[in-house]
């Protein structure tokens, strides 16, 4: 598969891609697990069908000591023993904020939930995160950029 555009050639993505990498690189600040920001960009990907981030994500998460077991359970998320409670929380508000335009939004109980494990920096990050992989997929599905080439520390 061949992308319909090349967004690195061309010089309004390049910026578009530029600024949205910042506001990742800001939430970094926020003090959430490294390894809980990879699951939620790997769940939000596997739900929005992004080949690139998915490739990218789960790549990253592997080469800083992510296990394969984890990686392959993401998407069964809730049947699986291996996620910490917190991480269950970041996963469950991932994909209800990956999917809220299906309408049921984010119920309290699911915020409260997260709540006990973040606190307020890192439920904005956690916020923030979901809203940009979920930038990032469509830009990807869109342009239909294909995965599996992805090299880690491609991008800086």
């Amino acid at each position: 598969m061949e992308p319909r555009l090349n967004p690195f050639a061309s010089a309004v993505s390049g910026k578009l891609i530029k600024h949205l990498a910042a506001a990742g690189n800001a939430l970094n600040e926020a003090g959430l697990p490294a390894s809980t920001q990879e699951l939620v960009k790997i769940r939000a990907s596997q739900i929005n069908g992004c080949a690139f981030c998915l490739d990218m994500h789960t790549k990253e998460a592997e080469a800083a000591g992510e296990t394969t077991q984890r990686l392959i359970m993401v998407g069964a998320w809730r049947e699986a023993k291996v996620f910490t409670e917190a991480e269950r929380a970041a996963l469950e508000l991932a994909e209800l904020g990956t999917r809220i335009a299906d309408g049921s939004g984010i119920p309290d109980d699911v915020w409260q939930n997260a709540a006990k494990y973040y606190d307020e920096d890192q439920l904005l990050a956690l916020v923030g995160l979901i809203a940009l992989i979920n930038a990032f997929n469509r830009m990807n599905v869109m342009l239909q950029m294909p995965g599996g080439d992805y090299k880690v520390g491609q991008f800086g």
